[in-house]
């Protein structure tokens, strides 16, 4: 008898609230996977979680599940409920608890600080300092670290214990034994002293000792670590919100009376017509059924050169209007466009992609039980081996308080604070440690041309006039001074090139200007017609002989004309980066092999990979083909990073081990990035790598250390060698040693590129040495735009 076939699973994103750690995320992910047919995928960086589930599991069960393993969970609301709420609270959610930890850490400061400093500079104690710290130190014990607190007591209801409970635990044992000190064992009596020493006192007057800077030392550390954690980890999901903040909000419709009538995006169907003004985005993808226009794609699709529609073209959602006004009927709505399916890719992409988590987090299920057990141990030993109780008391607070993961919480994030504040000096943003770590093993990298490249701008490559005619010059004035009259992107790149080329000629009027789509300009110039139109068959030898260069170029072509004959031939294209060829040239020394994959002709984009020494080119590629070809590459094992700058990379850049977005580029695109090159040398992007790999190198040095200083001090600590306040200067030492480590990033420098690429024997032509481009780079602009 046949089975029947299971019935297809659902899939469901659940926004968490309350993770703090890698614990939280395998707690989460056990949670709903106890359910019968349960996945999930849980990202901390972004606190959401993807489900897949039976149908007849309802989501509302899944948010139950989440809320009983002791975290918060929602259902994310529809757009357009999201951006209500948004506008009625009149803030961003996200936005005011950053300010709230700031302001948390920045109060915790202030406090800790004096009390640091007057129990570690015997100097400076004055009579009944010890209760002016008692004072400073109680708010920060429990007003400061509420949050750990709290979390720690979620997790006892449910059973578990995490990192927040060795800190909450510290804690509270620190400032309780205080307090006992000071009320009841005599450290509370006016004129008390307190040593600061690194070694044990042997000469105990029977006085019991405070460690409040324990106490406050623990939540300032923890705090501040977190903060900027927090701060690296902000913005995961930018990309998410770029890419909706390209979609329409609002669209004007019109009936078949001609009436219009503003209505919510959401309200449109697939057959209205609505209206797209010049300057406006189209509100979905359609078909235009009246008017002509230059329809902009470069926030769409990467493409540099806008596209020319008439009535019966294709036009995309998310494009911008160049031109004239426009009817456009809608042919795909909501989830069908292909806006949608970008943003579905990126959201695919990210919620798959692992997250580099400290490692300090990844073995807290371990770490976090075996200090607990350790430390209620040392208690019962020597109280079983009948000691003093302070003394028992002190060895085991002093386990609980040297093994706070002060120096393992700041291992990574001080690193990082470092490493992107250089960076930034040097035009590098990374993200996160999940940006270094991906840049640590690369050895692919795949390349868009345009924007990437190239400069993704329009404009003259070479101009050819024929003999005995009015001369390069003069036909170029007539040309631009009829151009002035036209939004065409090409007439704007000839009338910016005479502009800059031609310095004290002033561009004449024009008189009778006339645009035809897809044809060209014509008008009267001091009494002359010129045209500049598109070329054809009745061309001089001279122009004709300059056209299959054009076209080997991957140029467009353009052909003046004065008084019906033609003068000079235009020659418009993309041209290379500065600094193109080294990198890449550069990248392959480094061990990374680089992948040329553009949406543009084969033609212009074999010019720019033969120019620049590329050996793997992709041409036409659609936004999911860049995707697919990212998968491919990683599946044959490579470790593959994406540079990009349109929305139509920005599916490749989440779905890569590593996305790099050029900073001119997209705001879809640098938000799907892993690191963005703000400043418009490409060379930036062997920077970022050789930046990264030091970076990495520094932070496995600290969690080194932080882990080798626990295995070295708890030990002490259980044997009575370690009191608690000589734990937590250990403690503090610690955290200073990882940050001062971590602060040798600031004064990184870069290898100056040519002048490295020279002293290691590279040949680099004789344009290399004086800030100008390569040979190859001078004589190759590149093609027409990168879809």
């Amino acid at each position: 008898m046949a089975t029947e076939p299971a019935p297809p699973l659902l899939t469901t994103d659940l926004t968490v609230g309350g993770m703090t750690c890698a614990a939280c995320v395998r707690r989460v992910e056990k949670k709903l996977a106890k359910l019968e047919g349960v996945t999930a995928t849980v990202n901390l960086a972004t606190g959401s979680a993807r489900v897949s589930h039976p149908p007849d599991i309802r989501p509302e069960e899944l948010v139950a599940t989440v809320e009983q393993a002791g975290y918060t969970a929602a259902l994310p609301a529809p757009p357009r409920e999201r951006r209500r709420a948004q506008a009625e609270s009149g803030s961003d959610s996200e936005a005011d608890a950053m300010r709230q930890e700031r302001d948390r850490l920045l109060i915790t400061a202030l406090l800790a600080v004096p009390v640091l400093v007057l129990s570690m500079v015997p100097a400076w104690q004055f009579r009944n300092w010890q209760w002016l710290c008692f004072a400073l130190a109680a708010p920060v014990a429990v007003w400061s670290a509420w949050p750990f607190h709290l979390r720690a007591l979620r997790g006892l209801r449910h059973s578990t214990a995490t990192m927040d409970t060795l800190v909450s635990l510290g804690v509270v044992a620190s400032f309780t034994w205080s307090a006992y000190a000071l009320f009841l064992g005599g450290a509370g009596d006016p004129g008390m002293r307190m040593a600061f020493s690194l070694l044990p006192d042997a000469s105990d007057d029977g006085m019991a000792h405070v460690y409040l800077e324990a106490a406050v030392a623990v939540p300032l550390f923890v705090l501040a670590g977190r903060f900027l954690e927090a701060r690296a980890r902000h913005g995961t999901g930018a990309a998410l919100r770029s890419l909706a903040e390209l979609a329409a909000k609002e669209v004007s419709v019109r009936g078949d009376d001609g009436s219009e009538r503003l209505v919510p995006i959401e309200e449109l169907t697939v057959g209205q017509v609505f209206v797209v003004r010049p300057g406006e985005r189209v509100a979905t993808d359609g078909e235009v059924v009246k008017g002509s226009s230059a329809v902009d794609l470069s926030l769409v699709t990467g493409e540099s050169e806008p596209v020319e529609v008439a009535p019966g073209s294709a036009v995309v959602g998310g494009a911008v209007n160049a031109g004239g006004l426009l009817l456009v009927r809608a042919t795909a709505v909501g989830a069908d466009t292909q806006l949608a399916r970008i943003t579905r890719l990126v959201t695919e992409a990210q919620a798959g992609k692992a997250k580099a988590q400290r490692l300090a987090d990844s073995v807290a299920g371990v770490f976090v039980p075996v200090v607990l057990a350790l430390a209620v141990t040392v208690l019962g030993f020597w109280l079983g081996a009948g000691a003093d109780p302070q003394a028992a008391i002190t060895a085991c607070v002093a386990v609980l308080v040297v093994a706070c993961p002060c120096a393992l919480g700041l291992a990574t994030p001080t690193a990082l604070m470092a490493a992107t504040g250089r960076g930034a000096q040097l035009g590098i943003l990374v993200r996160g440690p999940q940006s270094l770590e991906g840049l640590e093993h690369i050895d692919t990298v795949v390349l868009d041309k345009t924007g990437t490249l190239t400069s993704g701008h329009m404009t003259v490559a070479r101009v050819t006039a024929v003999p005995d005619g009015p001369g390069r010059d003069e036909v170029l004035r007539l040309a631009a001074a009829v151009e002035q009259g036209s939004e065409h992107p090409l007439g704007r790149a000839i009338v910016a090139y005479a502009t800059r080329t031609l310095p004290g000629a002033r561009l004449p009027e024009v008189a009778d200007f006339t645009a035809t789509a897809g044809r060209g300009v014509h008008g009267r110039v001091e009494g002359r017609l010129v045209e500049v139109v598109a070329p054809d068959d009745e061309l001089p030898e001279a122009l004709t002989d300059a056209l299959p260069a054009a076209e080997a170029a991957a140029h467009t072509p353009v052909v003046v004309r004065v008084d019906g004959q033609p003068q000079a031939l235009i020659e418009i294209g993309d041209v290379v980066r500065p600094g193109s060829y080294r990198t890449v040239d550069r990248l392959r020394r480094l061990g990374v092999e680089p992948v040329l994959a553009t949406g543009d002709r084969e033609a212009p984009a074999r010019a720019v990979a033969t120019a620049l020494g590329i050996e793997e080119v992709h041409a036409r590629c659609t936004p999911e083909d860049k995707a697919d070809l990212v998968r491919e590459l990683r599946e044959s094992g490579r470790r593959v990073a994406v540079v990009g700058d349109g929305v139509n990379d920005a599916a490749a850049l989440a779905g890569a081990d590593l996305g790099i977005a050029m900073g001119g580029g997209t705001d879809a695109a640098i938000g799907a990035a892993d690191v963005t090159l703000v400043r418009g040398d490409i060379e930036a992007l062997v920077d970022a790598v050789r930046l990264a790999r030091r970076t990495l190198s520094t932070i496995h040095t600290n969690l080194l250390w932080a882990f080798g200083y626990n295995v070295v001090t708890v030990p002490l600590a259980m044997v009575g060698l370690l009191n608690p306040m000589l734990a937590a200067a250990a403690m503090s030492v610690s955290s200073v040693l990882v940050v001062t480590n971590s602060l040798r990033l600031r004064a990184w420098q870069p290898s100056p590129g040519r002048e490295c690429d020279r002293a290691d024997g590279e040949s680099r032509g004789p344009a290399a040495g004086d800030g100008g481009p390569s040979p190859a780079e001078s004589l190759m602009p590149a093609g027409r735009g990168d879809a």
